[in-house]
C-alpha cells in the first residue's frame, strides 16, 4: 500500500504525494480532518482511488507510530 506514496525532491518540494500526482498526503489528511469522506475526496480529486486515500492515512499513522517523543523541560 505504501507503494502508492512517492517522495521526490523535484515534486512538491519533496513532500510525500500520491504516486503519479502532485496530490500531497497532507492535503488528503486535511480533507479528512475537515470531515470529507472518501467518496467526497474522490469527487474533488477524481484521479484518487480509495486505496490512495487509505495509503495516505496509513503513511501518516506509520509516521506517528514510529516517532520518538522527547519531553521538553520548561
Amino acid at each position: 500500500m505504501l507503494s502508492r506514496i512517492s517522495v521526490d525532491p523535484e515534486i512538491c518540494h519533496g513532500k510525500p504525494c500520491i504516486k503519479g500526482t502532485r496530490i500531497m498526503v497532507s492535503l488528503i489528511l486535511a480533507l479528512v480532518e475537515e470531515g470529507l469522506n472518501f467518496e467526497e475526496i474522490m469527487e474533488e480529486y477524481p484521479e484518487l482511488t480509495v486505496e490512495d486515500i487509505k495509503a495516505a492515512v496509513r503513511y501518516a499513522r506509520l509516521i506517528v507510530e514510529n516517532e520518538e517523543v522527547h519531553s521538553l523541560e520548561a
